[in-house]
């Protein structure tokens, strides 16, 4: 529905009448315009004239009315049956702020498609024009499977596999939740003639493109899309030129910040968050800081090992995802790393790991873990524990090993696709050079962030080796045939251990 709208223009209008839509909504502009920003860029907010930062009023002043929040998706159900019917049917989905705002948006390009084949639905509000100016992003959920094949080895690949099936999830339940819904059966799901109007995943896919490459996590609105504001492209750091927040009246403004001067034709920037890794950048926003050096930070999955006798309730009663991140410190700029779960992973029936049921007092029976005899309620307390106990130093140095092994074998994932095989796939006709020119900075900056990886837990490795009497003494024990095989495999490092 979404692509068919986009294509024949009743779901398609140029951001150069953004203002013109805002102003007739309550809106206003100060010095800047929306407008083509050039490049890969697309559209932006441009200064119309010399701006001076300390010295402007408000840039933009979008309406709290016009904001899109879980609050506001309520609020126009109230005078909007059909609406409201499709969010009693989804029930709890809709109780989170995306997948009110999903469902809205949704529901808001049907209304503009119904009306053209003259079915009544809904309301007309100023949202059935806002969503025509939003632009169709190429997030990684639309790449075509050989753009996807260029991220092997790298931190998106999994996550873009787990949104895919996340989608896929949330699609299947929508179509389940609206089958005694009239209307929805009448346009969604095949009852209508007008093939256009036929829901497919693409369109939610699409949806969830808009509300994750705009969503703003605004001050005393909390996470919302914000007409207008939204349009403004990201610079890092220092090199953001506005900033945004609420006035006293609940209206989203931006604002130049004090000391920032944008000439005539140039830029007005906000930034969408200094922290995040280039991953994240690449998948809610389609693209990669072009100041980014390195990564800055990735997640990377960890997984039971298949011998293991307790995988099972390990991974039963674990509370954290099943991996770990590697983090630039904002401070220092050292190497970290953080992650419960490679703990959990590593501790053994021999070290005091057992699994218990327990009766609660409702009378059901839970799976409970216990360090030592004593209850343990979550991985986080489980490290706690890990941490106070007399062999410390060797629960670390497992994890390091493990660790160092992982990343390892990414790299060497990372490094696979040599220049001849990567010339090969980019001459595919299904990989579009903006495509291929993201992932291959992806893996570039990953690469850099593993390399860092590396080196950091190889020296963390050697300080344990070298200055632990708990891991000399137990080493000494494990040369001798003292200790468990397992144990003893666990920590082995082949020739360097040596």
């Amino acid at each position: 529905m979404i692509r068919c709208g986009r294509q024949e223009g009743w779901l398609a209008q140029p951001s150069s009448e953004l203002e013109n839509w805002a102003v007739l909504n309550g809106g206003s502009f100060n010095g800047v315009k929306c407008a083509v920003a050039g490049g890969d860029r697309g559209s932006g907010l441009l200064a119309i004239r010399d701006l001076k930062g300390g010295d402007e009023g408000p840039l933009l002043v979008v309406p709290r009315d016009l904001v899109i929040s879980k609050e506001a998706v309520e609020v126009a159900a109230k005078s909007d049956k059909d609406l409201r019917e499709l969010l009693e049917a989804l029930g709890e989905f809709v109780q989170t702020t995306r997948g009110a705002v999903l469902t809205f948006l949704l529901y808001t390009a049907t209304v503009t498609a119904a009306r053209r084949s003259n079915y009544q639905l809904g309301s007309l509000t100023p949202f059935n024009q806002y969503i025509k100016f939003l632009p169709d992003e190429l997030l990684p959920t639309f790449w075509t499977p050989d753009e996807v094949a260029l991220l092997d080895g790298t931190s998106l690949q999994a996550a873009l596999e787990a949104k895919q099936r996340s989608l896929e999830r949330e699609f299947a339940l929508l179509a389940e939740a609206t089958q005694d819904v009239r209307w929805c059966q009448d346009l969604w799901w095949g009852s209508s003639p007008d093939a256009s109007l036929n829901l497919s995943l693409d369109d939610w896919k699409a949806v969830d493109a808009m509300y994750r490459s705009r969503v703003l996590e605004f001050p005393g609105i909390g996470d919302a899309m914000v007409p207008c504001i939204d349009m403004a492209n990201h610079a890092a750091g220092e090199a953001a030129s506005a900033l945004y927040e609420t006035d006293g009246a609940g209206n989203a403004i931006l604002l130049l910040r004090d000391g920032m001067d944008v000439r005539h034709g140039e830029e007005v920037t906000i930034t969408y968050g200094d922290r995040k890794g280039a991953c994240e950048m690449l998948f809610s926003y389609g693209f990669i800081d072009e100041s980014m050096e390195d990564a800055r930070e990735l997640f990377l999955p960890l997984e039971m090992d298949d011998d293991d006798p307790l995988a099972r309730p390990k991974d039963h009663v674990a509370t954290v995802a099943p991996g770990v991140k590697f983090y630039k410190d904002d401070e220092t700029g050292a190497l970290k790393w953080r992650s419960e779960y490679v703990y959990l992973m590593n501790v053994n029936q021999e070290d005091g790991l057992e699994f218990a049921f327990a009766q609660t007092v409702t009378g059901e029976r839970e799976l409970q873990m216990l360090f030592h005899d004593t209850p343990v309620g979550s991985t986080a307390d489980l490290l706690s524990a890990l941490q106070k106990d007399p062999q410390w130093d060797v629960h670390h140095l497992r994890a390091v090993v493990k660790l160092s092994q992982l990343v390892e074998q990414r790299l060497n994932i990372i490094s696979s696709l040599e220049n001849g095989a990567l010339t090969e796939r980019r001459a595919k006709p299904t990989v579009r050079e903006r495509c291929f020119e993201l992932a291959l900075r992806l893996r570039f900056l990953e690469g850099q962030l593993l390399m860092q990886a590396f080196v950091a837990l190889e020296q963390e490795r050697d300080e344990l080796l070298n200055d632990s009497p708990v891991v000399r003494e137990y080493l000494v024990k494990q040369a001798s045939g003292d200790g468990s095989q397992q144990q003893h495999a666990e920590l082995e490092l082949d020739e360097d251990f040596t």
